[in-house]
């Protein structure tokens, strides 16, 4: 029987995956691992036993740094699956992110920002998380390399779907001397509020650091299945900040960000933006600044 496009284009797919990956030097479970997904998910998709997904195909070209190919196999694919001949086959296109069996929380959207005013860096994260778990989730680690947590004025708090703000408490996981981890529980003085199940949340925490203290760089660490990442850097416009960015992962040094850091005058301010669609698991991306002038330097 004679192969329908789709198929020829899902066996394409496949057949990149399988190759560059073989280029790479990495075996099966090796991607999968890199990936964030099942060994036996990637095993399959090779096997041409499961399709590809979005996420899959955006994770595989991360990780394989295939110059594209991969994802222009994607989108062949993709184009040909959303034609009305086969739509009804497959079903809707922009099916949800697969999740590793045993997954517990994910990331659905995370913000993070980092501004520089009156000689401090002020940096906020806001993280819409989902419990896909089968347990209640009562903590969420945060890594800070800034020193001592009460200096900083760190803080965390639940925003709850009706605009209340909930604080949350915290606790350093090592001597808060030394530490760059915490843990925001998710209770406070007034009680408990567990994330449980199929339930999703927003939180956000924030502190500031003397810009001597702080140096030139922010980075996102993706340790969660996530979804979508967004950054945004605010400096002083007199500065004149010049901003690059890099990614690097267990699996690869440091190389530039697929995407362009976008800049944004406002008034008196410089803005840079970036976002990322499912962001590789374990990867780190690191933005970093200079400023070609002295004006208003910290």
């Amino acid at each position: 029987m004679t192969a329908s496009p789709l198929e020829r284009a899902a066996d394409d797919f496949a057949a990149q995956l399988a190759s560059w990956r073989a280029h790479r030097g990495l075996s099966k479970r090796a991607l999968a691992s890199e990936m964030g997904f099942d060994p036996s998910y990637v095993s399959h998709v090779e096997g041409r036993r499961h399709r590809p997904t979005e996420d899959f195909a955006r994770r595989a070209e991360v990780v394989l740094r295939s110059g594209g190919v991969i994802w222009k196999s994607y989108e062949t694919y993709d184009s040909i699956r959303q034609q009305p001949t086969f739509a009804g086959r497959t079903g809707p296109p922009g099916a949800e992110i697969w999740l590793p069996p045993g997954t517990g929380l994910v990331v659905e959207r995370e913000r993070a920002a980092l501004g520089l005013s009156d000689g401090r860096y002020h940096v906020r994260v806001q993280r819409d998380l989902y419990n896909a778990g089968s347990e209640a989730v009562v903590r969420f680690p945060v890594y800070v390399g800034a020193g001592d947590w009460y200096e900083i004025g760190f803080f965390g708090n639940v925003l709850s779907s009706d605009g209340r703000v909930e604080p949350m408490t915290w606790r350093a996981s090592h001597d808060w001397n030394a530490a760059n981890e915490l843990w925001l529980n998710f209770e406070n003085a007034e009680g408990r509020f567990p994330l449980y199940p199929s339930e999703r949340v927003t939180i956000e925490y924030g502190f500031s650091v003397p810009a001597a203290m702080w140096g030139s760089s922010f980075q996102r660490a993706v340790r969660l299945p996530s979804r979508d990442l967004s950054v945004m850097l605010d400096f002083p416009a007199g500065m004149g900040p010049v901003v690059w960015g890099t990614i690097s992962s267990l699996s690869a040094e440091a190389a530039p960000l697929g995407t362009p850091i976008r800049s944004t005058p406002d008034g008196n301010r410089s803005r840079f933006t970036w976002s990322i669609a499912a962001p590789v698991l374990q990867a780190r991306y690191r933005f970093e600044w200079r400023f070609r002038t002295r004006e208003n330097m910290p």
